[in-house]
């Protein structure tokens, strides 16, 4: 099996916190992640779009690149970028040990995210279309913060699971909030401007971080 690789953009000076990105992929496949991988190139996209203002407000910006495409539940106990999302953070624990980190997916990203959100380091998870299905376990989230935001025309992944998922969290989370898109899809073509906005200040405000776009 390949192994996973991590996509690194680094603040001047030390960095005061770290957001993750978590990008999407299919229900099975073990089709390694490439350079071709439309769920990559998507995150990779945003994070061209995304990392000045995170960079600029001192956070360094990772986008972890998955061993394959699938989640692969039925074939393994721990699902394959669960695996992948944990050695990240070990990599994070290396290279920023005591920083806040954010978790920031899209699609599967979005549950590998709330699967891995008990690390000791992570504050919060901001997931865009999320796939959340009915059930999903939610005590890793206990004490974290919690955003998603999801479009009604979205084909791909449920808006109302995420809307019940959200409502069953805030038992455990130190936040909740569920943005409506509007009439937008799950690949985030429409309203890009809006889409990367979400994602840069929760992921700055779960980071504990001031936006300095803003000042």
């Amino acid at each position: 099996m390949p192994a996973p690789s991590l996509l690194r953009r680094e603040p001047e000076g030390a960095a005061r916190a770290l957001v993750l990105m978590l990008h999407g992929g299919r229900a099975d496949g073990h089709t390694p992640v490439d350079e071709r991988s439309t769920s990559w190139r998507r995150s990779r996209w945003m994070l061209g779009q995304i990392e000045g203002r995170l960079t600029g407000a001192g956070a360094a910006v990772w986008l972890l690149r998955y061993s394959v495409r699938g989640w692969n539940q039925r074939t393994s106990s721990t699902p394959s970028p669960v695996l992948d999302a944990r050695w990240a953070l070990e990599e994070v624990r290396r290279d920023h040990a005591d920083v806040p980190v954010v978790l920031l997916g899209h699609s599967m990203g979005a549950r590998t995210a709330v699967a891995v959100a008990d690390d000791p380091q992570v504050t919060g998870v901001v997931g865009l279309a999320p796939w959340l299905p009915a059930n999903e376990p939610n005590r890793t989230l206990s004490g974290r913060h919690l955003a998603a935001a999801h479009g009604r025309s979205d084909k791909i992944t449920s808006i109302s699971q995420t809307a019940a998922f959200v409502e069953r969290a805030e038992r455990v989370a130190a936040s909740t909030e569920l943005v409506d898109m509007g009439a937008v899809g799950h690949y985030m073509f429409r309203r890009i401007p809006a889409w990367n906005a979400f994602a840069v200040s929760r992921s700055l405000a779960f980071a504990g971080v001031a936006d300095r776009s803003r000042d």
